[in-house]
Formats: C-alpha cells, sequence, structure tokens
C-alpha cells in the first residue's frame, strides 16, 4: 500500500471487525488508524444528526492540532531588492515532506486582494498584506497544507510551502511605477517571486517529482499568471500542475450596471505596471487589464489547471456584483453578509451571476487537463481549511471532498469535473456568515 493511503480493518464474515490486524502495526500506523476510527466515529454520529442547509462556516480548524510553522524570510530579498510594499523583507513558512513525499513540493500562495491607488497601497503597507513587519511569526497548516493523512490524504506527506502575500499585485508589479516623489512604495511582486522561485529551487525544488502550485483569491490569480513559468522552472518529466481557489474573477457589471471591477483592474495594472507579468497571447488581442482575469487567459496557459470556485463566491458577491458603490441604500447589505438573508428577488440574481460562471467556464472545461469543483456554497476559498478540504463533514458534490476530487485530477484516477446544482440545494456546504466578521 503506498504510504500515503490508510484503510480500515475490513469487516470479518461474521459482521463484527476481526481485530487481530493491530499486533502487527508500528506505533505510528496505530495512531493513525485509531483517528481514522474516530473520524469514522464522527461520520456516524453525524448520520443519526440532522443535517440543515443552514450550516454556517464559523470556526475554522478548530480541534484540530497542527505544528507552529516558523516564517522564513528570503535570504537573498535584499540583494535583489526584492521588497514589500514598505520594503521589508518578504517571505514564507516551509515544512519538509517525508518519506514517499520527500522530493514532491506543494507551493500555495497566500491571498488578499490588490490596491489600485497611491492611498489605498500607502494604507496597505501598514498590515501584513504590505509588510512582514506585520505578520505572524508562526502558523499553522491544514487543509491542503496538512500533515495529517486524514486531513490531506494525497499530498500529506509533500514539502508545503505557505507564500506570504506583501505586493498588492498577485506577484505581477514592477518597479518601473514607483513614484519618485512622496511616501516611499516598492512595487516589486514579479522580483520577490523570482526570488522565492530561486530560493526554493536552491533547497531541494529543483529535484521535484511531482509539485502542485496553488493559492486562494489573489494568491490563486497568482497561481493561474504564473504557472507556465513554474512549470518551466522544473524538471521536464516533473509531474507539475496548478490550482486556484476561489480566483475565477467574473469580468461582470454590477447590479447598477457598472463595470466597477473592470475598472479596479484597470487601476491596479496600470499603476503597479502588472502587464510586463501578464500572457503574452492575451495581451496580444486584449487591453492590459483584462488580461488580469482569468477568462482572458486561462485557455493560454498549457499546464493542467483544477479550479476550485463556490458558485456563490461572497467576495465576488460583495466587490463584483454588489459593490456599496452599486446599493446606495444598502438594501443588500444583510444579503451580503449572509446568503439566508436574501430575499427570492436577490437570490434570483445570485442564481443569475452563478449562470454567468457556468456559461463563461463552459468552453474552458473542454479541455481535457482542467479540472473544476464548483459548489454551491456561500463561501470564499476552501482549500486551505480543515472542514472544507476534507474532514467527515466537508462540502461534497457526488459523495466526493475537495480534496478527494483534486487527487483524482492530479494523479489520473478519474475525470475531475464537479458542478453542484443551485443554492440551496447540497447539505454538505459550509455557508458562510458574515454577519459578525
Amino acid at each position: 500500500m503506498p504510504t500515503n493511503q490508510l484503510r480500515l480493518p475490513r469487516f470479518a464474515a461474521d459482521g463484527g471487525i476481526s481485530w487481530s490486524w493491530w499486533r502487527k502495526l508500528s506505533k505510528r500506523e496505530w495512531t493513525i488508524a485509531a483517528a481514522a476510527v474516530a473520524a469514522a466515529l464522527s461520520v456516524f454520529l453525524l448520520i443519526l444528526s440532522p443535517i440543515s442547509v443552514s450550516r454556517t462556516f464559523t470556526n475554522t480548524n478548530s480541534g484540530v492540532a497542527s505544528e507552529w510553522v516558523p516564517f522564513t524570510p528570503l535570504s537573498k530579498a535584499k540583494e535583489n531588492s526584492a521588497f514589500c510594499l514598505d520594503g521589508s523583507v518578504p517571505g514564507y513558512h516551509i515544512r519538509r515532506g517525508f518519506g514517499s513525499g520527500s522530493d514532491n513540493w506543494l507551493l500555495h500562495v497566500e491571498g488578499g486582494g490588490w490596491c489600485s491607488t497611491k492611498s489605498s497601497c500607502s494604507a496597505r503597507k501598514r498590515t501584513k498584506l504590505g509588510s512582514s513587519t506585520y505578520m505572524e511569526h508562526e502558523v499553522q497548516f491544514f487543509g491542503i497544507l496538512s500533515h495529517d493523512p486524514l486531513q490531506n490524504p494525497d499530498f500529506f506527506n509533500w514539502n508545503k510551502v505557505k507564500i506570504r502575500y506583501c505586493d498588492g499585485s498577485s506577484f505581477s508589479s514592477h518597479p518601473d511605477s514607483e513614484f519618485k516623489n512622496g511616501p516611499k512604495m516598492f512595487f516589486r511582486g514579479q522580483l520577490i517571486w523570482n526570488t522565492l522561485m530561486d530560493e526554493l529551487l536552491s533547497i531541494g525544488m529543483s529535484k521535484a517529482r511531482e509539485a502542485l502550485l496553488t493559492g486562494c483569491s489573489a494568491g490563486g490569480l497568482a497561481t493561474l499568471i504564473h504557472c507556465d513559468d513554474y512549470r518551466a522552472l522544473l524538471p521536464k518529466d516533473a509531474n507539475v500542475k496548478c490550482l486556484a481557489d476561489a480566483a475565477f474573477f467574473l469580468n461582470e457589471k454590477d447590479i447598477a450596471g457598472n463595470r466597477t471591477i473592470e475598472s479596479f483592474y484597470h487601476d491596479v495594472v496600470h499603476l503597479q505596471r502588472v502587464a510586463k507579468s501578464l500572457s503574452h497571447d492575451c495581451l496580444a488581442r486584449s487591453e492590459p487589464s483584462k488580461c488580469f482575469f482569468p477568462q482572458e487567459f486561462i485557455g493560454y496557459i498549457k499546464t493542467p489547471v483544477f479550479l476550485v470556485q463556490p458558485a456563490y463566491d461572497f467576495w465576488q458577491i460583495a466587490n463584483i456584483l454588489v459593490p456599496d458603490s452599486s446599493d446606495p441604500h444598502g438594501s443588500w447589505l444583510r444579503c451580503k453578509l449572509n446568503i439566508f438573508k436574501c430575499d427570492s428577488n436577490q437570490l434570483e440574481v445570485l442564481h443569475g451571476y452563478r449562470n454567468s460562471m457556468l456559461k463563461t467556464l463552459s468552453g474552458i472545461r473542454q479541455n481535457l487537463k482542467v479540472g473544476v469543483f464548483i459548489n454551491s456554497c456561500f463561501a470564499h476559498c476552501q482549500t486551505w481549511a480543515a472542514e472544507t478540504w476534507h474532514s467527515p463533514t466537508s462540502p461534497r458534490i457526488n459523495n466526493k471532498t475537495i480534496a478527494e476530487s483534486v487527487g483524482d485530477w492530479y494523479f489520473k484516477r478519474e475525470a475531475a469535473q464537479q458542478i453542484d446544482c443551485p443554492f440551496p440545494c447540497n447539505p454538505t456546504c459550509y455557508h458562510r456568515d458574515l454577519t459578525f466578521g
């Protein structure tokens, strides 16, 4: 049996469980098996309890043990002038793989939006999304970053890297756009990316046999932007793929008929000179800011890609479909915070947005290299949390968790194109309640 799989003992012929197998287990195997039995028991208890479609996501990763992983500053950041917005040194968190996963690498790019003006970038400098000074010195790894085989069955023993995000451009800005006067700001996203890749290659990634570049939200966009370049850095015989979580941002009009997100992306791209990092094929036919939208350039990506996307993405609803500027009287406020507070007319609008997403993805899904998991949850980013990635109570489509679907796609076990029915049909969803933050 591969080291990244664990099976519980089969039922004996008399209908009971044969327990003679436990004497043959090592201490580590016994511990894992015991945890698996506990997980199975929790499923049994869940079956006995009523499941409500109003299940909300409130306390991420509660009760799941994980080691703390320290922050590692980029060693050549100063030498390469690869700085966060405020000039501090960027970095990452790394946990080494073991066993059969020692030569396999999984990178996860942190999300956190973008800044589009001098003032918003200046404000961002005083947060962990613009300065390593404000970042946590240690973080815990959950979900797709977990080293627990019960939480992360296919990738648990790989080398894991959490890439911290502090440039405000999805690692795509260039320094020729920096201001000569006024408060100093460093637009060095691409330099950070290049320096980070060089460092990871030097500490073992250059020998990768399997590799998965992943990211959430703005980090997922960075994953798509840099996917083919990442593939080119690794050995030709390596199995390299990319996974973008909650990163398929639609170029749609808001409810007032304005192109709010397109205007915002235009400002980000032009302020930080992002065009130099975007798809050349896309730029040959479109204005640079449009090539910041995945729907415009994903067809040019040659490396296999998987999209994890909630059809009712609360970030997209609040910032693309119903930004504050489109709802001056606040009639959508309760709905944007909790999907169960939406009235029938508002739900109809949300279903329309879902339909637009599915229509936009329809052509992309014809590519056999593309995998998708589009559930009908009111969520945003589902791969980094134990509850939504892989647990007894995780969201499922056709009885598959996100982790199982991604594993099927990555290892070519079976086709992985999972599309959910419309809200509120899926009782396994975690629906985020943003009412209290």
